[in-house]
Formats: structure tokens, sequence, C-alpha cells
């Protein structure tokens, strides 16, 4: 089967070469640090680029045609400010829609509002026991296994438990788990922009499988609507209140961000822990520090590390002056480890009083809608390791995922 035609084919792998002929020239040849954060190098260390970054001053420019912010304070203002939006930013790649991530009101509004109920309060209270037994049943799978010899806690703990989650909010059946979480690491991939002909074609299949689940489910949904999103989202879409591409870019888009951010947060949180023994035995005593590992963890080693934002009008920012469309880098990792109001930041320490002023799940109109979800997942998924594991230890080096804007661990190996 055909999965696009030629025309977007030939368009997608043009994208491609262009993308990476550009940052490999201004990454290499011209030495800019934002395109070198997105080089092989930038995306193992983005750390080491932002301080280059923070020692050019308050608002260097870039061949991105941005300039770029690494303080705590501009970047919060920037998020904050409703002077600054997301519409009329370029779409990272035309491979996938995105379309979603780059609305301004009254678009993003009437979205939002959709899909808001379902990260309500009362929805994560009820949510709470299913992601204890989820965690319970994935923990005893992993004690099992390490019986066994080593295992990779990303593909046996930290990926499984975000992918039920969010297909149960869903209302995604569990037969279509498997598949989820590989169509779900293509299109996440594609914020970074494509990397190879093989990223492309995974892609291309992803979004060819997941609009036709959707539409299945919104069929279903007609039939016997539940509590789920999609059921919602399908009595919105019946109502005119959203189109049909607006149906499929929003599910798409739940699905990635629910699940790609939180996969990250706890393999980011369990790499640091197991790389500090003194630091897990300690909280293996104190479960309740868990909270504050997660807070650090974000701050630490974001899962989302830059966003993008566009002035909407001629604007001042800390005696700048922006012209209207003025593109504006906004990176949330270098923000997270600033010396003015993180002290020695680079220090993994769940004793910092301030950890909770991270700007990880963004600012604003636009903050991110999942966080309750996150964190709730984040803190039950490690204190239930925790407690039933006390004694896990690594078995190895972990490896990073090969993506500089959703930054996690690719594997995780570990032992008993």
């Amino acid at each position: 089967m055909q999965i696009l035609d030629t025309l977007d084919t030939a368009r997608a792998l043009g994208e491609m070469g262009v993308g990476r002929a550009f940052i490999g020239f201004h990454a290499h040849v011209r030495k800019d640090p934002l395109a070198q954060l997105f080089t092989r190098k930038g995306r193992r260390d983005p750390y080491a680029i932002y301080e280059r970054i923070r020692a050019l001053g308050p608002f260097p420019t870039s061949s991105f045609n941005s300039i770029v912010l690494v303080d705590h304070a501009r970047c919060h203002q920037v998020l904050r400010s409703r002077d600054f939006g997301v519409g009329g930013i370029p779409s990272p790649s035309r491979a996938v829609d995105l379309s979603l991530l780059i609305l301004d009101p009254p678009d993003h509004t009437r979205l939002r509002r959709l899909i808001s109920g379902a990260f309500a309060p009362s929805r994560m209270r009820a949510q709470e026991e299913r992601i204890q037994q989820a965690s319970d049943r994935l923990v005893e799978a992993l004690a099992t296994q390490l019986t066994h010899g080593p295992v990779d806690a990303i593909r046996e703990y930290a990926k499984p438990l975000p992918i039920v989650m969010i297909a149960a909010l869903m209302g995604i059946p569990d037969a279509e788990l498997p598949a989820l979480g590989r169509h779900g690491d293509a299109i996440g991939g594609v914020l970074d922009g494509l990397q190879s002909v093989r990223h492309y074609r995974d892609v291309a299949v992803a979004q060819r499988d997941l609009r036709a689940l959707f539409h299945r489910l919104a069929g279903r949904s007609r039939h016997n609507p539940g509590s789920d999103v999609i059921s919602d989202l399908v009595s919105a879409l019946d109502r005119g209140e959203l189109s049909t591409t607006e149906f499929e870019s929003l599910c798409s888009l739940l699905l990635v961000a629910g699940f790609e951010t939180t996969v990250n947060l706890i393999g980011n949180a369990l790499s640091a822990l197991l790389a500090r023994p003194e630091l897990w035995h300690r909280v293996v005593d104190d479960p309740a520090l868990v909270d504050r590992v997660v807070d650090e963890t974000l701050r630490w080693d974001s899962p989302v590390q830059a966003t993008v934002r566009a002035a909407l009008t001629d604007v001042e920012l800390d005696g700048h002056q922006l012209k209207r469309g003025q593109l504006v880098s906004v990176l949330i990792g270098a923000a997270n480890r600033d010396p003015e109001v993180f002290g020695h930041p680079a220090d993994f320490d769940i004793d910092r009083p301030n950890a909770g002023d991270h700007l990880s799940f963004g600012q604003g109109l636009h903050h991110c809608v999942g966080r309750p979800l996150a964190m709730l997942e984040g803190r039950i998924a490690l204190r239930t390791l925790l407690t039933r594991l006390p004694q896990l230890k690594p078995a190895g080096l972990p490896t990073d995922a090969d993506s500089y804007i959703l930054r996690g661990r690719a594997t995780l190996p570990v032992r008993i």
C-alpha cells in the first residue's frame, strides 16, 4: 500500500536533507550553539552548550532567525506573557500534522477546553488507584525477570506504565498497546525534524495506523459512549465543535504528549537515583521523599528541553525591542539550571528548597494540560519501584534517546 503519494514523499525527504544540511553547516561551520543542540553531541549533553550560550549575554541571536533565552526570569516572562504566542511558528515538519502545537486563542482555547476536563482533580483521583494497580503489576513482572539477569527498566517499566494510562484515559483497548509505543516514538521524534528515511517511513505508518484506530474508536463511541477522552471528542465532533482533522490531530497529540514526557520523567529520575547509591537508599528508607525527587528531576533533566514563541506585536522584553513575528527560542533546560535562581544547578539535590520553580511544564496559556497526570504517574511509579525492589542496582551505563527536544533515557539496564 502506498502510504503517501510521490509528491509528499519527495517533499518530506527534501525537507529532511535541507534540514540536516542547514543544521550541519550552522553547527560545524558557523559554530551556532543553537544548531549544535540538534547534533548528536548536543543531544547527548545540551547542558554544556547552554553554558556557552549563557556566556554570550542576555539576547544572543541564532541562525534560526530567533533570539535565544536561557535565563529563568526571561523564559518565565515570555512563557506567561500574552504578547507572545505560537501562532505562525513553522511546523517542525510537514511529514506529520502538529498544527495543534502552533495555535493561539481562540482556536487554542476552544480545543483545550474539550480535553481539559480529562485532567481535572476529580478525574485524577479516580486514576490514582488504576495507576497503582498498573505499577504493581509491572513491578511484579520486572521482579520475575530480574531473577534471570539484567533487565532494561525503560522497556519493562518506565515506558509501559504511561502507555497503559494514556490508553485507558483515551479509551484505547489493551490490544492496541504494543503499537502505541512505536507510533508515539516516531511522531514525537518529528519535533527534532526527520532523522532518516526509515524515520520518515515510521512516521507515515504511524499516522496511517493511528488515523484508522481513532476512527474505529469514534464509531464505537457513537454506539456505546464511555467516560473517556475519545468519547468526549466524538461528542464535540458530532456537535460541530471541532473538525475531523482537528479530531485526528488532537488524539495524536494527546497520545504522544501523554506518555513520551512521562516515560522520560520516570526514566530520568530512576537513572539519577541509581547513579547515586546513598541517595537511592535514603529515598528507600523514606519514600515520602519521592515528591522531591520528581520536582528535582524535572528541574535537573527536564523531559522537554525547549519550545518556541513568536512576538504577537512589537514588544519590549527587559529593555530589548522585538518586532512582531520575531521568534524566541525558550531553552527550558537551560532556565532550569540558571545559577541566579538555583544554587549549584548542575547538582542533583532533592533538598533544594525551590526545585518546584522549574519551567518544565511551561507557563501561561500553553502550559501542559497533562501536568497532573504526569506528576501522579511519576510519583506512584517511583514510590512503587523503590518500595518493592529496594535492592535494585545499575547493570551498566544508560543510553540517551536520540532526541534533543524530548530528553530521556533510551535504555537503563538494572539488576538485583
